[in-house]
């Protein structure tokens, strides 16, 4: 049977644990009053000692022991708070005297502590969620209302024997006080006005331009300086409503651009008298889909709340079981009963919202299909199937046997050592390393899912993942194993047909091939091998490639540092490519794409793509939350684009001085980096922290682990002096070294996601933030004349 302090552990919000029971303290307490009651027992009774057994003992019986049942031996007061958040607050007072009263003092102090905190919490995360509610009620009102006039001016068009296909699919409305506005319209234009506003007298609106720069809504304070699409509706109250579509991708931006010209063009051939805009069908459907996410957001955190009102409730009916058993009092029945009245577990109004919303959502986007909304609204998670672990092990097994069999077979053809056989090296070996440090980089991911999960971090919040497509960790080492024994084992047949005497050209194409076959693969539109998670990686490249004209989101950014540490990796794809593309693999001629200087330029170019794209992301999110903090981070790339860009030269030259400005900016971007890593990215080197030189809140219990991350991650940091040593190992092929340190990177990288999702997961604990904040399209401003 589960121990209930696991149970609780595992099924609390993590971002709300602050704001639990915290049972563990109250735990220890009751430990505290067990263990004073032992030592008391140990010592010599004093006199009176044994008429206090007689009367323990007469208690026990059934008499007696049902008077003792009716007594009260604490009782609870309430009393109205300071301010209007903390509402009633609880205070016990003891009406008879414990064994240890202290201690139990302590124990009522703490419990009536943690009651008045669960009631403020629930409190404020109810009043936050009835908010939304009513935000989102009228909301889809409004996108209610526009879509029944958008169906009716259609019916117009699809009736009127005069009008512009362009008009088809739109709401237009003419804005202009002017009666002379109206002259030279024939009877059948004004007819078609009459009508359209006789269809929006409902709700009162008309359309004007895209609003000036400074009008900002009231809905989302927090994303002032968002770019979007944006469109008025005024009505007769002095009241502004403003439609805003963030511009989160290209086509958006270009279309922002391109209506906002055109606007501007209406508005100068109508000289004033009044101007026309369309709210057509496409911008209805994203701000349709907004809502739709916002409703999704606001039942999830709904039930949350339903969570920490249960477990809560449930944690207090154990702890105070757990006293009564340890004083032999009876305090459950009447403490309880004062939890079970208290606000956060008799108020019902989070139930009635989640059973509007489950009506609304039913109404509004599924058609009255019920089962199809709760898959919306509550979706399910994966199940683990055991076949899974299964395949895991066997595909394990097969690379182990393919791997010890391709070394030894290299080892007695001599292929890494000294006499190396160089047109395998330059050709075929590129090939393995950038499938070796691919899929080490992945299982290092499944590594940190598993030590995520473990540890409690909810990463799938963190990068907005479904949880019906995301990978688990055993997804994740079933396709590394599974790539992993295909790749050894076509290099293993390849290596053994070299020895059997086929010649180059006969087998050069098997390594292309096998490469051509993992991208036909990521490509296929086929719903086979993991193919939600396949596009949505597709999708997250994209996005980084383009990064300046995408929002940046946390899973862009965090696959663009990915890739800052894949260089070497990015590099033997750009020579894999070249030497099959352009043809050299029909000659063997490996140095056509080294020494062509298009081709060299273009590696070059690789190795400054990933910290150019990172650049470029910061500067997007500067420009969208105007947070100097992310001007700084990108100076850290542009530092490490320098670093590189003098190694590049002195690899050229290899003069001193070249040397010498490869070590001073090399090390500056070392020192810069470290510093963004620890105290940055992982939170770590607070001063005044409660423990030092690391942060306040820890999720690893173990301190030196921290100190030994840091210590680790400074020594894989200072990996780039081996490109200015050039130390050799014995008689290891350079292109083995190189291999070992990129590995080395990987690694480092694999470590800094762990405290990088951890930091990122206390900064939202820290400000109770378990639900995505959507934003809203429509906004309601204030209009003064």
């Amino acid at each position: 049977m589960v121990k209930f302090t696991k149970q609780f552990e595992g099924q609390l919000v993590p971002e709300w644990k602050e704001a639990f029971v915290d049972y563990w303290q109250l735990k220890k307490d009751i430990k505290k009053i067990r263990r004073d009651s032992t030592s008391s027992v140990s010592k010599p009774r004093q006199n009176g000692s044994l008429t206090n057994t007689l009367v323990s003992s007469m208690h026990k019986l059934p008499f007696f022991g049902n008077h003792c049942r009716d007594r009260e031996f604490i009782h609870v007061h309430s009393k109205l708070g300071s301010t209007r958040s903390e509402g009633v607050l609880y205070e016990t007072e003891l009406l008879e005297q414990f064994d240890h009263t202290e201690a139990a003092s302590a124990f009522f102090a703490l419990l009536d502590l943690q009651l008045n905190k669960v009631n403020e919490f629930y409190r404020k995360k109810e009043k936050e969620f009835l908010d939304r509610g009513e935000c989102l009620e009228k909301q889809l009102h409004i996108l209610v209302e526009l879509k029944t006039a958008l169906k009716d001016q259609n019916k117009i068009i699809a009736n009127s024997s005069h009008h512009d296909s362009k008009d088809e699919d739109s709401i237009s409305g003419i804005i202009s006080c002017d009666e002379e506005s109206s002259r030279g319209m024939t009877d059948q234009d004004l007819q078609e006005e009459e009508n359209l506003a006789e269809d929006l007298e409902n709700y009162g609106v008309q359309f004007k331009d895209i609003p000036r720069s400074e009008e900002l809504g009231k809905e989302r304070p927090n994303m002032e300086g968002e770019q979007s699409f944006s469109h008025c509706i005024s009505n007769c109250n002095e009241k502004k409503l403003k439609i805003r579509i963030p511009l989160t991708n290209p086509t958006r931006t270009f279309s922002y651009l391109l209506w906002e010209d055109l606007i501007n063009q209406s508005s100068k051939k109508q000289n004033g008298h009044g101007r026309k805009v369309h709210i057509n069908k496409t911008k209805l459907h994203h701000a349709e889909k907004m809502i739709r996410g916002a409703l999704i957001e606001l039942y999830k955190g709904l039930g949350y709340l339903k969570t920490y009102r249960n477990l809560n409730m449930l944690a207090f009916a154990k702890i105070l079981k757990k006293f009564d058993k340890v004083t032999n009092k009876q305090v459950l029945p009447i403490y309880l009963k004062v939890v079970e009245t208290s606000y956060f577990n008799s108020s019902n109004k989070i139930t009635k919202l989640a059973d509007e919303i489950e009506e609304i959502f039913m109404k509004q986007f599924t058609e009255d299909d019920r089962r199809k909304a709760m898959k919306y609204l509550k979706p399910t998670q994966r199940e683990v199937s055991h076949v899974v672990t299964f395949f895991i092990g066997l595909f394990t097994g097969c690379f182990i046997a393919f791997f010890v069999g391709y070394v030894m077979m290299a080892h007695t053809t001599g292929t890494y050592g000294p006499q190396t056989n160089t047109i395998y090296m330059e050709t075929v070996y590129p090939l393995l390393s950038m499938f070796s440090l691919l899929f080490l980089h992945f299982f290092l991911y499944g590594c940190n899912i598993f030590m995520w999960r473990k540890t409690r971090i909810n990463y799938s919040f963190i990068f907005e993942l479904s949880p019906t497509r995301e990978l688990k960790y055993r997804d994740v080492f079933l396709i590394c194993t599974m790539s992993m024994t295909v790749v050894v084992g076509v290099l293993f047949v390849h290596l053994s047909l070299m020895e059997k005497g086929y010649s180059y050209s006969q087998v050069e194409l098997i390594p292309g091939v096998l490469l051509l076959a993992f991208l036909v693969l990521l490509l296929c539109p086929i719903n086979i091998i993991y193919k939600s998670s396949r596009y949505r990686l597709l999708s997250v490249i994209r996005n980084i490639i383009l990064s300046p004209l995408y929002k940046v989101v946390m899973l862009d950014f965090f696959m663009a540092d990915q890739l800052c540490s894949q260089v070497p990796m990015l590099r033997d794809l750009e020579y894999v490519g070249c030497y099959y593309i352009t043809g050299s693999y029909k000659t063997q001629d490996y140095r056509y794409c080294v020494h062509t200087k298009n081709y060299r330029d273009l590696a070059y170019a690789v190795s400054f793509l990933p910290y150019y794209w990172r650049a470029m992301q910061c500067a997007r999110r500067w420009l969208d939350e105007g947070e100097t903090g992310h001007l700084i981070n990108l100076g850290k790339y542009v530092s490490a684009m320098l670093a590189a860009g003098a190694k590049v030269a002195y690899e050229k030259e290899k003069s001193v001085g070249w040397l010498c400005v490869v070590v001073v900016i090399s090390s500056i971007a070392t020192v810069y980096q470290l510093y963004w890593d620890f105290v940055k990215d992982w939170g770590l080197l607070q001063m005044n922290s409660k423990n030092p030189w690391l942060r306040n809140e820890l999720i690893l219990r173990k301190k030196f682990l921290y100190f030994f991350s840091m210590g680790l991650n400074v020594v894989l940091r200072l990996a780039w002096l081996q490109s200015v040593l050039h130390y050799k190992f014995g008689g290891i092929d350079y292109r083995l070294t190189g291999l070992f340190l990129a590995a080395l990177e990987v690694i480092r990288r694999g470590q800094w996601n762990f405290y990088r999702l951890e930091n990122e997961h206390l900064n939202n604990a820290g400000k109770f933030r378990a639900v995505k904040m959507v934003p809203l399209p429509f906004h309601e401003v204030d209009e003064q004349d």
